[in-house]
Order: structure tokens, then sequence, then C-alpha cells
């Protein structure tokens, strides 16, 4: 007998410690319920200012030179949002002509809000009068930029990058930043192709493809495919672009109205001389970024290494 209830205790500990399992496995297993884990997280440029996580340029060549960019922007939202600011950005070399420390952040930006654009942005009203118009500094980016390969007469140039976002830009209940980390990594190969010799003009046709995430303000990050295309015409001064660039992001795959997937289409036209470099470009958004950019530059260049 006492044998019987020695085992009839075992056997309920046990049941009691598969009991204790059961709900975790099940909540794993089964499809999500809370509004965190099955709705979107509306997290997107879409939703955001224009400087929140815009698409990363193509980066197809290390900078041998340590260069130094300020650049104005003007960020026109179809919405009726409008955002003007100031851009730094810096290539510093790494000991060698193939590697590339690059930091780049909005300084400041200045905005001035829409009722239509606030309403699509779900700002709440409480918030709406300093979401109206105000300005504030933005996100910092970090990369590390590794030329691979260096063009030949039959190699082409191949450069990765791995860069970080800050979460230094605030205004989340503004829908200015995301007010949270980010990623992405990214490879680009391209060639250069002679068209006219006389004046030394060429043609660049470059790819890129890479990862971009970011963290969610709903306890998780936003995966996104990221893919661009560009021509670049050039000569020894001149230097004309074309790019189209933008990622895709996981959430659209639950609805539509995450729209994660801001696509940008480029042109952008440079001009050298001596150690300086004038730039101006219009970038025009279309599915879920709702801007067109304008911008007006200039960077310095200085050779820190001496090894050409």
């Amino acid at each position: 007998m006492a044998h019987e209830i020695k085992r009839s205790r075992i056997h309920i500990v046990l049941l009691s410690i598969c009991m204790c399992f059961v709900p975790i496995t099940a909540r794993a297993q089964a499809t999500p319920e809370t509004p965190s884990q099955s709705g979107v997280s509306c997290i997107s440029p879409y939703y955001f200012g224009p400087n929140a996580f815009p698409v990363p340029n193509i980066v197809y060549k290390v900078s041998e030179d340590l260069r130094i960019e300020i650049a104005g922007d003007y960020f026109k939202g179809r919405r009726g949002d409008v955002v003007y600011d100031i851009a730094l950005k810096a290539n510093i070399p790494l000991f060698t002509p193939r590697v590339n420390l690059s930091l780049w952040i909005p300084a400041m930006e200045w905005y001035r809000n829409s009722e239509l654009n606030m309403n699509v942005c779900r700002v709440p009203a409480e918030n709406r009068k300093h979401a109206r118009r105000g300005s504030m500094a933005g996100d910092a980016y970090v990369s590390v930029d590794i030329q691979v390969l260096a063009e030949g007469r039959y190699l082409p140039d191949a450069v990765i990058r791995a860069a970080i976002k800050s979460a230094s830009g605030g205004g989340y209940s503004l829908a200015r930043y995301y007010d949270s980390p980010g990623y992405f990594f990214d490879a680009a190969i391209a060639k250069s192709f002679l068209i006219i010799k006389p004046c030394q003009l060429r043609l660049r046709v470059a790819a890129t493809s890479g990862f971009l995430c970011w963290q969610t303000g709903a306890g998780r990050q936003n995966d996104a495919v990221q893919f661009g295309a560009l021509l670049n015409l050039y000569t020894r001064r001149w230097s004309v672009t074309e790019s189209f660039a933008g990622y895709a992001g996981w959430e659209n795959s639950i609805s539509s109205a995450a729209h994660d997937r801001p696509m940008v289409l480029t042109s952008e036209i440079a001009y050298h001389i001596k150690q300086f470099e004038l730039l101006a470009s219009f970038c025009h958004g279309f599915t879920d970024y709702p801007y067109d950019q304008f911008r007006i530059g200039m960077a310095y260049h200085l050779n820190i290494l001496g090894k050409r």
C-alpha cells in the first residue's frame, strides 16, 4: 500500500513538471495572437520622417582619401510635410586605401508638418502641437567599407559594407525617428567601360544586394532584403549618376499596411576641382517612401595615407 502511494506521488510530480512545459511549448508553436506578434508595427519611413531610416546609398568603391562632406537637404513630402536638414559625412581610410571607416548623420533637421501627414502617421492629439513644427538632431550611422577587389582589365570593383544605426534620434512620439537601433550588411560590384577615349569618358555599371534590419517598438525586429543598381557616366572632372535602390521588409507579408518597402530613384551630378567636389542631386521616393529630396553639397578630399 505504501509502495502504491509512493508511486502515485511520483506520477503526480512528473505530471506537474510536464504540465509546466506544455503551455510554453504550445505558445511557441501556436499562431501568434497578440498585436505585438501578429500585427504590423507601422515603424517604417512611410509613417516617420524622411531621415528615420532612408534607403542606403550604393557604395561601389572605397575612397582612397579622407573625404569630408557637408550638404543641405530639402524634403518635400507628398502629404504636405516639409523638412530641411544639414547632413555631415566623413570617409576615413584605415591604414590602407582599401578600408574606410564611414560616419554620417543628419546633424540637424527642421520640420513643418501637416494635419494629413500627422493623421497618416497616427500622431496622438496631445503631441500634435510639438509635431507640427520643430527641430532635432538625427541618428548617427557608422560603417566599415572594405574594397575586396580593385578593378582591373578583367576584374570588377567589389565592396562589402557593415553598418550600424544609432538610436540617438528623438521624436518617436512625434513620428520623426524610430528611437531604436538598426544595422545593415551589403555588397556591391561594379565595372567600368571606356566610351570615348580622347576625353576619357567612361560608363560604370554597378549592382548591390544585402540585408537590413531595425528594432521595432513591438518587441521584435523587422528584417529586409536590400537591393539596388547604378549607372555612372564620368570623366576626370564630371560625374553623372543614376541609381535605383530600396529594401523590402518582412512585415508586408502580414499586411500591406506595414508599408516597409521604400524605394528611391536618384539622379546626381558632381564636379571635381582640385581637392574639392561640388554635388547636386534629386531623389524621388516611391512605393513606401513618400518624399522627394533635393540636395546641394560640397566635399573636400585629402590624401592622408601618402601612398599615391
